[in-house]
């Protein structure tokens, strides 16, 4: 009889850990969602959407969809960088710690809207110039900034092991341009790991000096192009004087 009570009882406790991770999990989404929404403006100086945040608890699998970063103001286009899926492999035990594990993520094929100069003022700079102010340079050496007057906690600590970004295009002019994959490894790999600003601001470094690379070199061509045309025409004017 005592054994049946306890079997029913270890039972019991099964069930209800198990309904406990599944709303967790349910609801650790949303929390997520939320919390991009509400830091991520704060760090750029810009609008920040997600459509939705899937975690499996139990895996440590999840997966961001609709993720639109919007432009600083005085650009016209609706967004800077706007990205359709990406894949994130979470350490699920690490989420109890003092640094958050995250074993890989995988962003698919975003679109990157320049508007700007690339060769001076531009949208990703400007971001990027708002990423910086935020950051400071605690921040900006990988480490977690010591807590703010007012009694705020410093951020959670990270470590990205892989982030690969692939299928990356930019919208400029009218072009479309591919970008070549973005692949960073060991991000906060030390003791101190990373903020979630200092990866930010790693991260939209990288897409930014590729984005701007890739710019210039399109608007280098185009105006090589446009010398040889009027070189062309030159001469042409050039030959109809002689006769």
């Amino acid at each position: 009889m005592k054994k049946k009570i306890l079997l029913g009882a270890g039972i019991g406790l099964i069930v209800i850990l198990v309904a406990v991770v599944l709303v967790v999990g349910f609801f650790l989404g949303d929390i997520i969602k939320a919390g991009m929404q509400t830091v991520g403006p704060k760090i750029t100086q810009t609008s920040l959407t997600v459509d939705a945040v899937h975690v499996s608890v139990l895996t440590g699998a999840a997966g961001i969809s609709g993720l639109v970063l919007g432009n600083p103001a005085g650009y016209k286009s609706a967004s800077a960088i706007s990205v359709g899926k990406a894949a994130v492999s979470i350490a699920p035990l690490s989420v109890m710690s003092d640094k958050i594990v995250i074993r890989s993520v995988e962003v698919l094929n975003p679109e990157i809207t320049f508007e700007g100069n690339p060769f001076g003022a531009n949208n990703l700079k400007k971001i990027m110039d708002n990423v910086n102010a935020f950051t400071g340079p605690a921040a900006a050496a990988g480490t977690n900034a010591p807590a703010q007057a007012g009694g705020e906690k410093p951020a959670k600590k990270l470590e990205v092991d892989d982030f690969l970004i692939t299928g990356a295009k930019v919208n400029f002019n009218g072009a479309v341009l591919p970008l070549p994959a973005i692949h960073l490894t060991d991000l906060g790999k030390g003791p101190e790991g990373i903020t979630p600003a200092a990866l930010i601001k790693e991260v939209l470094g990288q897409i930014t000096t590729a984005t701007i690379k890739s710019v210039g070199a399109s608007a280098a061509d185009a105006g090589k192009a446009i010398g040889n045309e009027a070189g062309k025409i030159g001469k042409s004017l050039g030959d109809l004087f002689k006769k």
